[in-house]
């Protein structure tokens, strides 16, 4: 990479963001680079003189975007810079941290390799995906985790059928269904009860929440199917159409949401060190013996 211009990308200021970011900055402007924020950091280093601009410029603008934060601010960021092929890397402000996989404690000793090049390259795709009511777009946005349809309503099921590149699948009554890409495999599909899939996989994950029938069960598809999901007549089938649970819109009896690959993948920049098992064993206990 050929780095000249750094964007971070922050979420709501608070101590340890202001703290984080103000190293980020004082390490990064000592090295000549230029460095760029989005609109969250309105007021962060108020005895600096920062260039404060929209997510998108910062996107348009920046060789390397560094996400401070969590999960959720990640999985915000990363929608907007797929569209730009800005590459990625994330500081771990948050809890969990299965994308934000650098500690601010050693972030500039990571940071110091990987703008001398030294660094992991991973690729990884987001889903696209429209709500047609009367043969009508009448919403569509991208997720990096997921797509859920789910029930919007309090203890009620919704009904829905499932096409996959327009071969009907099945009829399910349940809470919803989980559409993922191996990133969210991580996320609401695993608690839903699906697999866990290896983030470079090229493929999808289909996981039915609460389906009614017991026989009903994950679905792993390649990454290049089309998925149709149709939400029922029957006027109780209600539901909502979530991204990466950020973003919702609602989904009436007969809708059809489609879901597909998105176009422009997002290039997740890593330490030279970056063990997706050792992430796995540390999030997920695994290595906790009793």
């Amino acid at each position: 990479m050929n780095i000249k211009t750094i964007g971070i990308i922050t979420k709501n200021a608070d101590e340890a963001v202001a703290s984080t970011v103000r190293k980020l900055y004082d390490f990064l402007t000592d090295k000549a680079y230029t460095v760029i924020f989005d609109d969250n950091a309105d007021g962060l280093l108020a005895d600096k003189q920062i260039e404060i601009c929209s997510r998108e410029v910062l996107a348009h603008k920046s060789d390397l975007a560094i996400v401070v934060g969590g999960d959720g601010t990640f999985l915000s960021a990363v929608r907007t810079l797929a569209d730009y092929d800005t590459p990625v890397m994330g500081i771990n402000l948050g809890r969990l941290g299965f994308l934000v996989d650098i500690s601010p404690v050693d972030m500039l000793d990571r940071l110091e390799s990987i703008l001398a090049g030294d660094f992991v390259d991973e690729t990884r795709f987001l889903l696209h995906a429209q709500v047609i009511s009367e043969g009508k777009v009448i919403s569509e946005a991208d997720a990096f985790n997921d797509v859920v349809v789910h029930i919007r309503d309090v203890a009620r099921m919704i009904e829905f059928e499932t096409y996959i590149n327009g071969q009907f699948v099945n009829f399910q009554r349940a809470d919803g269904l989980v559409v993922s890409t191996p990133t969210g495999s991580t996320a609401y599909a695993l608690s839903s009860g699906g697999p866990l899939l290896h983030a470079t996989l090229d493929a999808m994950v289909l996981v039915p929440i609460c389906p009614h029938t017991l026989t009903n069960r994950p679905l792993v598809v390649n990454s290049e199917s089309h998925i149709e999901i149709v939400i029922g007549e029957n006027k109780q089938s209600t539901a909502q159409v979530t991204f990466d649970g950020q973003t919702a819109f609602d989904a009436k009896p007969g809708d059809r949401i489609l879901i597909s690959k998105k176009s422009s993948p997002i290039h997740l920049i890593h330490p030279s060190s970056y063990d997706y098992y050792e992430i796995l064993r540390a999030k997920l206990r695994w290595a906790t013996q009793l």
